[in-house]
């Protein structure tokens, strides 16, 4: 159930709606450009995430960015409830920040828990305003869903790091300024003991950015090179060979990030108009499909209200964010496929021949965005196992044994 505004939130509501009203457009349709770049090519993706960086600044002057975040480093120092009213109401117009908000809410938190005065003062404002952008650089080739194997080296030479080793997946590489790194750091220690959290300048020499080319057609997606690059150590967030903490602290945020934000996109209200618009309302099994994208659509609602309740209530939420993210996942791949079945063989069309610029061919083409990013829906399952059921966690026999000694280390 959700409960009305008190008179302070609908104060604050009626502050944000006039606001974007001043400021955007209303959403109209798939067409958006909020719904991102209608071509895939480098030109047009650049003039794209240049817009998401100029609608940050916008909220960051207008006093909406980062709405729960201390003044002290460029916040409105507000309540979560806010964050909660302001996403509702930006969802009713034709803007985005793309990308930025969920690279703000990896970076932001690490810095304030454990970074250092000087490394928030440096990095958190221009971070809010878009005026810097951060990529995250985690995973590896042969560390994706097991994290802590990561490999990549970062070996101490006086006051720097001397970095060597790939990234793989990293969101929007090629457009950002700095980005967050985990490298190895001590080979000798257990996996996940031996690992830093490194602040990394992109443009520095030695580190070389690839775009790879996915099923979709764009760009999202980067593997990064690095190739004696220095950093140094007054670069390192937290402390040296502790940065797993930084890292859990900055994917407990992604997880719950991913699952709680707000649906903009190809909404079941949507495929009930779509199928009407092209005669497909009358077909039985059509009416099934959207039914059963409009209830797990209607099951991820009630749990975020649920969250919201909590948030509300001033107490801890009771719904854990891996189940947030399989339901978002799960219920996003359902109706891109819904709106791609409704159109028949047409859904076969692709570029300038299909409808609506290919809304729902690219959604079902980018479904592995959340299957797959933030953590595999298998990974997010073994969590909810443990954390949630108490079951009892898998044998690690590599545990407590040094990294360089594990069959996945090239160290051996």
């Amino acid at each position: 159930m959700q409960r009305s505004d008190t008179p302070e939130q609908a104060e604050f509501r009626t502050e944000v709606r006039e606001w974007l009203e001043a400021h955007a457009e209303p959403r109209k349709g798939e067409g958006d450009w909020s719904n991102g770049p209608r071509e895939h090519t480098p030109e047009a993706e650049a003039a794209y995430f240049e817009r998401c960086r100029e609608w940050q600044r916008t909220r960051f002057d207008g006093g909406f960015a980062c709405i729960t975040w201390p003044e002290k480093y460029g916040g409105r120092g507000g309540t979560p409830v806010q964050e909660i009213i302001y996403g509702q109401e930006e969802a009713h117009f034709d803007v985005t920040a793309g990308f930025l908000p969920a690279s703000i809410s990896l970076v932001g938190p690490a810095l304030m828990r454990h970074g250092s005065v000087e490394q928030c003062k440096r990095y958190l404002r221009p971070l809010m305003r878009g005026e810097e952008t951060w990529c995250q650089l985690f995973s590896e080739p042969d560390a994706g869903s097991d994290l802590a194997a990561v490999r990549t080296r970062a070996e101490r030479d006086g006051d720097e790091f001397v970095v060597n080793g790939q990234k793989l997946w990293t969101t929007s590489a090629q457009h950002c300024d700095y980005g967050i790194l985990l490298a190895r750091t001590n080979a000798e220690a257990p996996k996940h003991a031996g690992i830093t959290f490194l602040l990394v300048d992109m443009k520095i020499p030695g580190i070389e950015v690839r775009p790879l080319i996915t099923m979709k057609g764009d760009r999202h997606f980067n593997e990064v090179f690095f190739t004696d690059v220095r950093v140094d150590v007054a670069n390192v967030c937290g402390e040296i060979d502790r940065g797993w903490a930084v890292a859990k602290t900055t994917l407990a945020n992604e997880s719950m990030m991913i699952g709680t934000g707000t649906q903009t996109q190809g909404t079941t209200a949507s495929l009930v108009q779509y199928a009407m618009d092209h005669g497909r309302w009358e077909d039985p099994l059509v009416r099934q499909r959207v039914a059963e994208a409009y209830v797990q659509e209607r099951l991820l609602g009630f749990l975020r209200d649920r969250l919201q309740e909590a948030v509300l209530e001033g107490r801890m939420p009771d719904v854990d964010g891996s189940v947030m993210k399989i339901l978002w996942s799960e219920s996003r791949t359902l109706r891109a496929e819904v709106g791609l079945d409704i159109q028949g063989t047409d859904g076969l069309l692709a570029g300038d021949d299909a409808f609506d610029h290919a809304y729902w061919q690219q959604l079902v083409l980018d479904r592995s965005m959340g299957s797959v990013g933030g953590g595999t829906l298998e990974v997010h399952r073994n969590g909810i196992g443990e954390r949630v059921l108490g079951l009892a966690r898998e044998p690690r026999a590599d545990r407590d044994v040094a990294f360089r000694d594990l069959k996945t280390s090239t160290e051996g």
